[in-house]
């Protein structure tokens, strides 16, 4: 069940920099960080229905997500195995190959989850399909967000095998698959971890 939040913008307002501050400090935290708790549903719907508020033109909403938790984590990592195993078997020691082989087979199995990001274009509205894949991409960002400040790491995946893997599970002819969004729990601060941004001034140009 996801809980009711009542607009109130008044503490957003009062304390602008607590958002700046999760803006700033969200991280891409990979799967081999994750530490293997689980996310409640609570949290997990919390994080989605965020994802949900995404700005969305003409309210077409072109998200869908799929969660794949339990032994779909194994299955997921074999089939990542699987899917690059011509390409490691070529540039790989036959040692080195079956130490990457199993490496992908166990990657994502200490993720809490991972989110299947779907665009689904409307089929009732003229939007152009950028404009769709913008609105997923916002949010994704409500997603990546709402991890950090539920204490959880995150990454969107659009490895080919991320996106193609989605394909197998019934994708409308209106749908296309963005990759995978892996989401788990770990002992990583993320603004342990350091990152740079280019000066703002340097990339904005103020006509007055």
């Amino acid at each position: 069940m996801t809980a009711h939040i009542s607009p109130d913008y008044t503490s957003i307002t009062e304390n602008p920099e607590a958002v700046s501050a999760l803006i700033r400090e969200r991280r891409s935290i990979y799967a081999d960080e994750f530490d293997g708790r689980p996310v409640s549903d609570e949290v997990l719907f919390e994080i989605l229905t965020n994802a949900s508020w995404a700005p969305t033109h003409k309210m077409t909403e072109p998200w869908r997500f799929m969660v794949f938790r339990g032994r779909y984590l194994k299955e997921f990592g074999k089939y990542l195995a699987d899917y690059y195993t011509a390409y490691y078997k070529s540039r790989l020691s036959p040692k080195d190959f079956e130490e990457k082989y199993q490496y992908l087979v166990n990657y994502p199995c200490q993720a809490s989850c991972l989110i299947g990001i779907v665009m689904t274009r409307s089929t009732g509205v003229a939007i152009p399909e950028w404009e769709e894949i913008a609105a997923v991409s916002c949010a994704v960002q409500n997603l990546a967000l709402s991890c950090t400040s539920y204490g959880l790491g995150g990454y969107w995946s659009t490895a080919d095998g991320a996106i193609d893997y989605l394909k197998q599970f019934g994708l409308k002819e209106n749908e296309t698959s963005l990759g995978i969004f892996y989401m788990g729990y770990c002992n990583i601060a993320p603004d342990t971890i350091p990152k740079r941004r280019t000066p703002i001034q340097e990339k904005t140009i103020i006509f007055e």
